[in-house]
């Protein structure tokens, strides 16, 4: 019986975590690229505009987790329909991990040498060629070393989101483990925490060591 809740709530959390990985990647990234092209002397410079997203990211970063989760209730039930479940968590832990992602994303573009920039434009490539030739590719293995360390969060925000209503081993772990005093339900919660974050965290750092063609 243990075994079958633990493997169900061992999907669970993969789901919330999976999907939402996936869209903080499709929308961070593109955040992050625009918050470097548009800075000041960017390929795209426009200092209003990287200053009203700069703002938009610091400020869903500097809410907690927990906070952000209740504060989007609204918005969660008016795109999923419901506030309790796995894709209810989906909407909170996007929102948590895109700007997270972004300002992760940003720091590995802007270490790309500017020399190659400036040599690329030299040579007259085109500023989306540069950006997806040049930028892009040179900053590719901090860019995945950041969304190993993105997934990471997000685990543990999913633990956070499963205790109250979200279900994954959070909810397991809470239900069964802590309000019912099981110390055997704790730990093997813990243990598989512990050994998918490991897996993620191994995995991560072995593709950008791969990326990396300056190492």
């Amino acid at each position: 019986m243990l075994l079958d809740r633990l493997w169900g709530g061992f999907l669970d959390t993969l789901l919330m975590v999976g999907v939402s990985s996936l869209l903080a990647l499709l929308l961070g990234l593109p955040l992050a690229v625009v918050l470097v092209v548009s800075d000041r002397n960017g390929l795209y410079e426009n200092v209003s505009l990287n200053r009203v997203l700069g703002g938009f990211v610091n400020l869903f970063r500097s809410i907690p987790f927990l906070i952000l989760m209740v504060a989007l209730i609204p918005f969660t039930r008016m795109l999923v329909g419901t506030s309790y479940g796995v894709w209810a968590a989906v909407v909170p832990l996007t929102v948590a991990a895109m700007p997270f992602f972004a300002r992760i994303a940003e720091v590995s573009l802007r270490e790309v040498d500017h020399g190659l920039t400036e040599a690329a434009q030299a040579m007259g490539c085109k500023r989306g060629h540069i950006i997806r030739h040049v930028l892009l590719p040179e900053a590719l293995p901090g860019i995945v070393s950041g969304f190993t360390i993105t997934l990471v969060t997000m685990i543990n925000a999913s633990a956070m989101a499963g205790a109250i209503g979200a279900g994954g081993l959070g909810d397991l772990a809470y239900r069964y483990g802590y309000q019912r005093f099981d110390t055997q339900v704790m730990l093997t919660v813990i243990v598989a925490l512990v050994a998918l974050v490991t897996l993620l965290q191994l995995g991560g750092d072995r593709l950008a060591r791969r990326l990396n063609h300056r190492a």
